[in-house]
């Protein structure tokens, strides 16, 4: 098991990628801190006994609640090999439309949440980090923070910032052992990608759900979107030891779609 021993903590764990991390990463033998708003999350009907990982309530736009997560994590283990910041939310529309509450709401929870999270765990982080050891702190970007989804103006904004931070964590705290890499997700079957097909940002024109799926399939050179688990699988390397010289990267996984020019698709 590739986390044997390991403890971790993970914000928006009761979403759907956060919930994919937390169950593999209880697969691998990690000790899972599963941080969230509510016990049970809002994606199924699933009680909170059934769910994976240790639930601690956390509003990561709080910085109270990001000190007394840490302080749990501290009064149980002493020390954090692993912080993913996954809780994150999107709005769909353009500047023009989105409202001051809005765009703060969308720093607050993805920018600000990452920072808050990660400033109250790198003590924890440092204690990890030791005899060679490394402790693996993972940020959740999007293919979005490189180029531009229509009408994701704030979410793509937020995407950037979170890039950059990213890699000056790396700069910054390479140097006790604590490595900084964000995963950059494509289109994910995940509740915000299903509520993205419904939103006036899907610019779906009065197509059907279906349809709408087809086509975002369709313009993927792997003619499909991706999982949970796909997330989950390349979190899990970049939180084990096997990945012990990776740092600093923003890593891209959105089965080819930023890799194509879009006006030569046929």
């Amino acid at each position: 098991m590739r986390l044997q021993g390991k403890t971790a903590l993970v914000t928006g764990a009761r979403g759907g990628i956060g919930r994919a991390i937390v169950a593999r990463f209880e697969r691998e033998g990690a000790r899972v801190y599963a941080a969230d708003l509510t016990e049970t999350g809002s994606i199924s009907n699933a009680s909170a006994a059934e769910l994976p990982g240790n639930f601690v309530k956390l509003d990561v736009t709080s910085e109270a609640d990001a000190i007394n997560a840490m302080q749990r994590v501290r009064a149980d283990v002493g020390h954090l090999d692993i912080l993913i910041n996954a809780a994150g939310i999107e709005i769909e529309k353009t500047i023009e439309d989105t409202t001051l509450d809005e765009w703060n709401r969308s720093f607050a929870v993805n920018v600000t949440g990452t920072f808050l999270t990660s400033k109250h765990a790198l003590p924890l982080m440092r204690a990890a980090a030791q005899n060679g050891a490394t402790a693996s702190l993972i940020n959740f970007g999007s293919y979005d923070g490189f180029i531009a989804d229509p009408g994701l103006a704030a979410y793509c904004a937020t995407k950037g910032a979170v890039h950059a931070l990213t890699r000056a964590m790396a700069c910054d705290h390479g140097p006790e052992g604590i490595r900084v890499n964000a995963i950059c997700p494509g289109y994910i079957d995940t509740p915000m990608l299903q509520s993205f097909f419904t939103g006036d940002g899907s610019g779906g024109g009065g197509k059907s759900i279906d349809d709408l799926q087809q086509a975002v399939r369709d313009v993927h050179p792997m003619r499909s979107y991706g999982t949970p688990d796909d997330i989950a699988n390349l979190v899990t390397w970049l939180a084990s030891d096997e990945a012990r010289y990776a740092s600093g990267q923003l890593w891209i996984l959105d089965g080819g779609l930023s890799a194509q020019v879009q006006q030569m698709k046929l």
